[in-house]
């Protein structure tokens, strides 16, 4: 399994104490995937030995690093709870969006096929539920609050908005239950566990809904405009697939005022045949070279900005200043 990647934190002794705990939190990741039959050991390894950032758990650990006992076992087994949550979305996930790669590395599904990628998924839930379990009644139902949001946000977007629905505002609801709502119960957990305060809890949880969301509209723009080196998937593949993202949503509310004929055109390319990667490129460029880029990492940008004042009422020092650094570090990739 390789090392986890870590966002900069403000203060290199707090980097270094949550480096170490990192580091354990991936050998209990590592326990938490093996399995006896050696097909299904194979299959829950796959991503996990992919690689990937472990923001997740990395917000965990600096969450607990708020309360007195924040090298508690606790917070340990909270940070793999939250990954193990994580990893076994990603398979539901690219079944459902039919994505070639994940973390640089060919999806679960086109490895096994869907079957085996949907019922790893759910092995790595019960895992999940397993260590979990293990921290008490409140997490538990914490835990299930929040499977349950992953599960309406996947499928809102696979239903898409209403007759009646506003589409930017059904897509950032989506966001909020499919992404946030995670990264939110990560922060919570550590800080729970950590020993932090109820307003501390609170304060981390409600930070975490705000960049849990920025987050992904950061990846919405990455999906344009990075190599897959760089986001871990194939560059234009939520257009291909036809996965609402921002920017498409707002090119066709633009496009819907027909203010700008060339909006309309580009919107009707969108919706044409992009099974030809020329074709496919053609348009990505376009899109890329579009004001509704720029306006998604705005958004974002903006949300980076409220999560950060809601932490004013935490205490001063090197963990309120690394929660600020690493909300800037997510939306910063999309620059």
């Amino acid at each position: 399994m390789t090392s986890p990647t870590t966002l900069p934190l403000a203060d290199p002794a707090l980097a270094e104490r949550i480096a170490g705990r990192l580091d354990l939190v991936e050998e209990r990741l590592r326990t938490a995937v093996a399995y006896a039959d050696p097909l299904v050991d194979d299959a829950a390894h796959h991503l996990a030995n992919a690689g990937g950032k472990r923001l997740r758990p990395l917000l965990t650990l600096l969450a607990a690093e708020l309360g007195a006992t924040a090298a508690a076992d606790e917070v340990l087994d909270a940070a793999v709870v939250v990954e193990l949550t994580h990893l076994a979305s990603l398979y539901h996930d690219d079944v459902m969006d039919s994505a070639p790669l994940r973390r640089g590395a060919p999806a679960a599904h086109e490895v096994w096929g869907n079957n085996v990628a949907i019922l790893v998924g759910d092995l790595l839930f019960a895992r999940a539920s397993r260590t979990v379990a293990h921290l008490g009644p409140e997490a538990v139902i914490i835990q299930a609050g929040t499977f349950e949001r992953l599960c309406l946000g996947q499928l809102h977007e696979s239903t898409g908005p209403g007759a009646d629905d506003d589409a930017v505002q059904h897509y950032l609801h989506v966001l909020a239950d499919k992404t946030a709502s995670l990264i939110a119960t990560s922060a919570r957990l550590g800080a729970m566990y950590g020993g932090a305060s109820p307003e501390a809890v609170e304060t981390v949880a409600a930070f975490g809904e705000r960049i849990g969301v920025a987050f992904q509209l950061a990846d919405d723009v990455l999906d344009l405009t990075s190599e897959g080196d760089v986001s871990g998937k194939t560059p234009g593949t939520d257009l291909r697939e036809q996965v609402p993202t921002m920017p498409v949503l707002l090119l066709r509310e633009r496009a819907a005022t027909g203010a700008d004929p060339a909006d309309a055109a580009l919107v009707a390319r969108l919706d044409g045949d992009l099974s030809d990667d020329a074709v496919l490129a053609q348009v990505l460029a376009d899109l890329r070279a579009h004001d509704v880029v720029r306006e998604t990492r705005e958004r974002a940008t903006r949300l980076v900005s409220e999560a950060v004042d809601l932490l004013a009422p935490l205490p001063d020092g090197p963990v309120k200043d690394s929660f600020v650094s690493f909300a800037d570090a997510l939306v910063d990739r999309a620059s």
